[in-house]
Order: C-alpha cells, then sequence, then structure tokens
C-alpha cells in the first residue's frame, strides 16, 4: 500500500498551517473549507498520525505536524523554484515572487523601483508582506527578503539598495515653539516622546551616535506606537518627538510640518538589502526584479 501523499494534499496541508484556518486555507487554493477538513483526515488517516488539532474557531499544527510541516516547506519551495526554472525558457518571465520586508523598506521600494518593474513586466506578480518580526523566508515560502544590513543573515546572497539609513528626531514647529528645542540628548527628558514598539513587544530605545560615541536611551514618553507612518502624523499633530527615518519624514519636513533636531546625533548608517537563499536556483520572475533593483539603484549613484 502507497502511503506517499500527493503533491496536493503536501500543498493543502501547508496552507492550513500557514493560516491557522481551514477557511483561509480554502481560499487560497480554491477549494470549500468542507473539502479542505476531509481532505485533511483521510491524509492523516493515511499517514497513520494526527497533523492538526481542530476547535469549533481554529485549527492548530500538533507536534507531528509541525515537524510535517517543517520538512515538507523547504521540499515545497524547491519544486516551486524548478517549476519557475523550467518555465524561463518561455519568452517573458511570468510568475509571482514573494518578498518579505519591513514596511519602512516598502515605502522605500514604492518611490521607484516597484513602479519600474511593473513597467518591465507586467506578468510578473508581485506579493509583498510587510511586518516587523524576522522571518525564515525559505521556511515560510518567501522568493526573498528585505531587512536591514545588520539583520541579513548570513548565509544569503544581499543586494543593498536605497543608499544608507538615517533616523532623524523630529517634531512639530508649534510643539518646539511651546516646549523649547532640545539642544542635548539630556534635554530630551524634558519633553514628550513618541516612543515606539518593536513587533517583540519591547519598547525600541532611541539609538544615537556623534563623533565615535553611541548611546541608547530609553526616552520618556505618553504615546506609544508601533507604526512609524502613525509616529510620524502624531508628531505633526504636536503630540511630541518622534525618531523615524529620514525618508519616511522627508514629505513632511519638505512641507514646514516638521522640524528635525539634535542631527549631530543622527549619522547614517548601513541601509536596506534584497537578499534570498545562496543555496538554490533563482527563478527567473526573482531574477527579473533583482536586476530592477540593482539597475535602478546604480541609476540613483549616478544622479547623486
Amino acid at each position: 500500500m502507497n502511503n506517499r501523499p500527493s503533491l496536493t494534499e503536501l500543498s493543502a496541508f501547508s496552507a492550513v498551517v500557514k493560516h491557522s484556518s481551514f477557511r483561509a486555507a480554502a481560499d487560497e487554493l480554491g477549494l470549500s473549507a468542507s473539502t479542505l477538513s476531509h481532505m485533511m483526515r483521510a491524509l492523516e488517516e493515511r499517514l497513520g498520525v494526527r497533523l492538526l488539532n481542530r476547535t469549533t474557531r481554529s485549527v492548530a499544527a500538533t507536534e507531528a505536524g509541525t515537524r510535517f510541516f517543517r520538512n515538507v516547506g523547504p521540499i515545497l519551495g524547491e519544486l516551486d523554484v524548478a517549476l519557475a526554472d523550467v518555465g524561463s525558457f518561455r519568452e517573458r518571465p511570468s510568475g509571482r515572487v514573494r518578498v518579505n520586508a519591513l514596511e519602512t523598506a516598502v515605502h522605500l521600494l514604492m518611490r521607484e523601483i516597484i513602479p519600474t518593474f511593473g513597467e518591465l513586466y507586467p506578468e510578473i506578480e508581485l506579493d509583498i508582506v510587510t511586518e516587523g518580526r524576522f522571518v525564515d523566508i525559505v521556511a515560510e515560502g518567501f522568493d526573498a527578503g528585505v531587512r536591514l544590513a545588520e539583520s541579513v543573515p548570513h548565509d544569503m546572497v544581499a543586494i543593498p539598495f536605497g543608499g544608507d539609513v538615517q533616523f532623524v528626531a523630529v517634531a512639530a514647529p508649534a510643539y518646539l515653539e511651546r516646549h523649547g528645542t532640545p539642544r542635548d540628548l539630556e534635554d530630551l527628558n524634558q519633553h514628550r516622546c513618541i516612543r515606539f514598539r518593536m513587533p517583540s513587544g519591547k519598547i525600541y530605545r532611541w539609538e544615537f551616535e556623534h563623533r565615535g560615541q553611541s548611546i541608547k536611551l530609553d526616552v520618556p514618553g505618553t504615546v506609544t506606537l508601533d507604526h512609524m507612518g502613525l509616529m510620524i502624523k502624531a508628531a505633526i499633530a504636536g503630540l511630541g518627538i518622534a525618531y523615524v527615518t529620514i525618508h519616511l519624514a522627508r514629505e513632511a519636513i519638505d512641507a514646514g510640518q516638521l522640524k528635525p533636531v539634535l542631527e549631530q546625533w543622527s549619522p547614517p548608517f548601513g541601509g536596506y538589502h534584497l537578499y534570498y537563499p545562496s543555496h538554490r536556483l533563482v527563478p527567473r520572475a526573482l531574477r527579473a526584479f533583482i536586476d530592477v533593483v540593482k539597475e535602478v539603484d546604480r541609476s540613483r549613484t549616478r544622479r547623486r
């Protein structure tokens, strides 16, 4: 008796675990939730192991299911790469490129890279997931990731783009008129600061550097947010001083809605990188995206 699951069953199982929901997985696969549930029960019976714990509201992998998912995920990923590779013999690249990225990096990608890519390769679907937590792009089915240089795993091929990144403390002119402009880092203790909560739940300590001296501050504040775009809006509204990337705050600064402070303490550092596994074949669609990232960045450098 052949107990080997079909590729359809493996893909369905992977979708259920990723979504923790039969309904969401069924929507992705174009099946009904009941059909998918029956398929999973048949898979469990064939393997003789319970893979999923079901309740009336959710579904989660058992210990055996979790281990099976971790082993199956890379196999399905390699199959997708192989299919994409054989598809590369078509005249034009097509398919989908899945990218996991920091939201702040996506704002940078949307300035020129994504519009250029869309014009050159309309047949390719660019699927970008933004989240702050660091993920294993191979295990979770992504073709590539985008993170700051210091966060890119060492076993990945990394492509820099966008130049260095700089954080800057900004506040509304009206706020500074009422509360004064901080001249030194110690002055921040007398101000309202808009703090940032990281995906881990920890409050980000503002990192400053000047003439080789590095300082991290747990600044005071009555407002804490987990989204830099909202931090900028809060600063514009006069709620305090925010510490954000300058490329996100640039529009508000140029419009006079925000004013940088303590600029001498905010040097640039290594910027964003697009990265992908070094040990896998690169699908033609991903290769096309990589080429656009490189060319747009070269053009940016030439314009400087």
